[in-house]
């Protein structure tokens, strides 16, 4: 009987947005983030500039439909797009640990930014499994 009554029901997640996968690539997206214009700002200002432009602009704009728990960007990408945009950023955070920090810091970054892959394999199964006329439609306005 309580089984049944609605008021009993859990909130259902989508794939890869719980509290441990979010906050693990969470993580490792703020280290691409800090660590990537500040091991660039020596050689290139305007490249340090265009990284975080890069890496925080590009997500914030181009997202696959339904994939953001808070509502979706203005533009409407397949789920291979919001999957390489992840990737880059795994990739910038490993590359500046090692070019700013010592090995043990370094390391940690690395071995957090090859855990996140695993982490994030359900929610990049339901972005590639997403219908295509879902990914390629317009964003709301």
């Amino acid at each position: 009987m309580a089984a049944t009554d609605p008021s009993l029901r859990t909130k259902t997640q989508r794939p890869g947005h719980d509290y441990v996968r979010g906050g693990m690539r969470f993580a490792a997206e703020v280290t691409a983030w800090v660590c990537t214009p500040w091991a660039l700002w020596s050689h290139s200002i305007p490249l340090a500039i265009g990284a975080v432009l890069l890496l925080i602009v590009l997500p914030a704009v181009f997202s696959t439909p339904g994939d953001r728990p808070g509502g979706d960007a203005p533009v409407a990408v397949p789920g291979i797009v919001t999957i390489l945009l992840v990737v880059l950023q795994l990739v910038a955070a490993a590359a500046s640990a090692w070019a700013l920090w010592g090995t043990w810091i370094a390391t940690t970054v690395t071995v957090l930014c090859l855990v996140v892959p695993f982490t994030e394999l359900p929610r990049w199964r339901a972005l590639l499994s997403a219908p295509r006329d879902q990914a390629e439609r317009p964003a709301r306005r």
